[in-house]
């Protein structure tokens, strides 16, 4: 089954009161849109785009590009990290982005989305504040990344 056919088929459902879940096949669909995708990744700096690649290789999905944009004016919305998703889809010709930002107000911790090129999210992974987990961002954004592909099915010898 197609990706949008899958997507299709389960809105179908949902509006039908059919749905009962979702499907070994979906997150199938998930899984070969991620691997066959352009992946950017919006930062102003490099560091996480290394980090996420390093993740990205485990699982034989190909690197993600680096998209320099200043995604600062984010952090001035409700949801910055989805915010930052939005602002590559819109200044790139990416089919998936992987962004990562606060959760929502200062303190509520980060977030990590993967969107496709339509702003609909495929997975994504939380962490607490550094404050709290006292993580390097290295460390952080690697787990997150793992916990995201995780969640849809890829597997690895990585614990979270």
């Amino acid at each position: 089954m197609a990706f949008e056919e899958s997507i299709r088929k389960a809105s179908t459902q949902s509006y039908e009161g059919t749905r009962k879940g979702d499907t070994i096949d979906e997150i199938k669909e998930i899984q070969n849109y991620i691997r066959n995708a352009k992946i950017v990744v919006p930062n102003k700096n490099g560091i996480k785009v290394e980090v996420i690649n390093e993740v990205l290789k485990k699982f034989d999905i190909p690197p993600a590009e680096y998209l320099h944009v200043n995604t600062n004016f984010a952090d001035f919305s409700r949801t910055p990290a989805i915010s930052k998703a939005m602002i590559a889809i819109d200044q790139s010709d990416a089919d998936l982005v992987i962004a990562r930002g606060r959760l929502g107000i200062p303190g509520s911790g980060s977030f990590m989305v993967f969107m496709d090129s339509k702003s609909r999210i495929l997975t994504a992974a939380s962490s607490p504040s550094h404050v709290i987990h006292k993580q390097s961002l290295e460390e952080t954004v690697y787990k997150e990344t793992l916990e995201a592909l995780k969640k849809v099915g890829f597997e690895c010898d990585d614990d979270i």
